[in-house]
């Protein structure tokens, strides 16, 4: 999978669901975004996770994207790549000839971190 954030994660595991796909990844807390994101405390730019999304739904569908609209976006809890590197992210995909519409939500342990939709026009 090529990604404009190189480095910044690797995919630990993934499994096709019945709505669409579960991807465990793992950020690298040594990445150079966290230098000023923020120094000495570092938090994941949320733009971050939802290339993540984006990344992880091309490679699931095979497609290249452009996203078209996001809503519903809510960053429940902050991400800490030192405390909190292992994240799980549930992508539920609704595919049609021309777009993509994904619901995700993105957890570490039991706590929530990230919710949104997303729709992606296929290129």
């Amino acid at each position: 999978m090529q990604s404009i954030l190189n480095d910044f994660y690797a995919v630990t595991a993934h499994e096709k669901t019945e709505k669409g796909f579960k991807a465990n990844i793992t950020l690298n807390k040594n990445h150079q975004i966290f230098n000023g994101h923020f120094p000495g405390n570092p938090v994941t730019p949320g733009v971050c996770m939802m290339q993540i999304v984006k990344d992880l739904t091309e490679e699931f569908t095979k497609s290249k994207l452009f996203l078209k609209s996001a809503s519903n976006v809510k960053f429940m809890a902050i991400i800490n790549p030192i405390e909190t590197p292992d994240l799980v992210l549930e992508l539920d995909i609704n595919e049609n000839e021309d777009e993509i519409k994904v619901k995700n939500t993105t957890t570490f342990g039991e706590t929530i971190a990230l919710k949104l939709s997303v729709t992606y026009k296929k290129i």
